[in-house]
């Protein structure tokens, strides 16, 4: 095994995770998202080797594995997919660029709770791999190439919405995307003087991979069925709420409310931008709130306990807005607090959910910082 304190390191990574203001499971339905890069990293520290193998130990698994680049497969052990998918794809656009390397990862992200590791993990192999070996991989590249891994060697249909806010975040800002296109615009995160938090349920989303194909299988066929009717629309996220409220009584209730949601959701983030540039929080942490409601009841990707952290603060009136952040089932809420509440409002929710649920949770106040970076 790779022993840290004595490994020399050729390149350093850091690699963020990534929060999600609004525009939730949107990405995949080809709309608008706000995310940005978050202050908590993946470090990843890379040598050359001189062989034809790779060995990879990860600090906090607190286990190693070795790659044959010769024979790039699956694994039965999930984490090691989000490498070796990206090895291989990073193979496909560039073949025979990548040689023996050796490599230590080190993390301060909390897995499973919808800030997006997966992405940091992916998104750092890929630079990492691609500054060892001078290989000329563009941004776009390194970002469809990880989303690319995770649909082919981890199995989760994910959109592009992590990977592009890990390797295009930009400190102090938010990057309105356009999933579609991939055209996108910083917005400067005016919030003082509030605080993004966010609160870890300590709830384990695993039903997120499996349910999170579900819903993308879902809003596939409200897509289908409403082109048979309007062969103009390719996206669900442009078609209008009146015009999916004509399929109220076609399709089965739970398909039309993904494609109820999903058009609200779109136009609630385009909303929520406007508000923000208006520097109006208060209108913007709304939309926050209904965005969860969306969520909770039209998408249904929450869970008991992630509803009962969002309920909690509609009577803080130094909570703006929150809603549960991610796949679903489990992780986080994102919460806008006013400053000089925050260690109250941690301590005062922990206590209340503790109660409820004999669960402790976890916080992290959250700045938004740059990308994916050689230090």
């Amino acid at each position: 095994m790779l022993d840290k304190s004595t490994f020399k390191s050729e390149i350093i990574i850091e690699s963020p995770g990534r929060i999600n203001l609004i525009g939730e499971h949107i990405d995949y339905n080809g709309g608008h998202v706000l995310p940005a890069a978050m202050d908590k990293k993946i470090t990843l520290s890379f040598r050359k080797n001189n062989t034809n193998s790779c060995e990879i130990l990860s600090s906090n698994f607190k286990s190693s594995f070795t790659i044959n680049l010769e024979k790039l497969e699956r694994s039965d052990i999930e984490w090691q997919n989000f490498i070796l998918g990206v090895l291989f794809h990073i193979n496909v656009l560039k073949p025979n660029s990548i040689q023996g390397f050796d490599c230590i990862i080190e993390s301060n992200l909390p897995l499973g709770s919808g800030i997006s590791s997966s992405a940091a993990l992916e998104c750092g192999i890929a630079k990492g791999v691609n500054e060892l070996f001078n290989i000329g991989l563009t941004d776009i590249e390194i970002i469809k190439l990880s989303r690319d891994a995770e649909h082919t060697f981890v199995g989760t249909k994910c959109g592009i919405m992590d990977q592009f806010a890990v390797v295009k975040g930009k400190k102090d800002h938010l990057i309105l995307l356009n999933c579609e296109t991939l055209d996108y615009d910083l917005i400067e995160a005016k919030f003082s003087p509030y605080k993004v938090v966010l609160l870890n349920s300590n709830v384990s989303h695993s039903l997120a991979t499996s349910e999170y194909n579900v819903r993308r299988d879902e809003c596939d066929t409200a897509l289908e069925a409403i082109q048979r009717k309007h062969p103009n629309y390719q996206f669900l996220t442009e078609i209008p709420a009146k015009v999916v409220k004509e399929f109220k009584n076609v399709l089965p209730e739970k398909i039309y409310n993904r494609a109820l949601y999903v058009t609200q959701e779109n136009k609630r983030t385009l909303k929520a931008v406007k508000h923000l540039k208006n520097t109006d929080l208060k209108s913007f942490g709304k939309c926050l709130y209904k965005s969860h409601h969306g969520l909770q009841h039209l998408y249904e990707v929450s869970c008991k306990e992630l509803d009962f952290l969002v309920e909690q603060t509609k009577d803080l009136d130094y909570v703006l807005g929150s809603r549960m952040m991610g796949g679903g089932f489990g992780g986080c809420t994102i919460n806008l607090v006013h400053e000089d509440k925050v260690d109250e409002f941690i301590e005062n929710l922990s206590a209340t959910y503790e109660e409820k649920y004999n669960i402790k949770l976890s916080s992290i106040i959250t700045t938004i910082s740059d990308g994916v970076k050689k230090i």
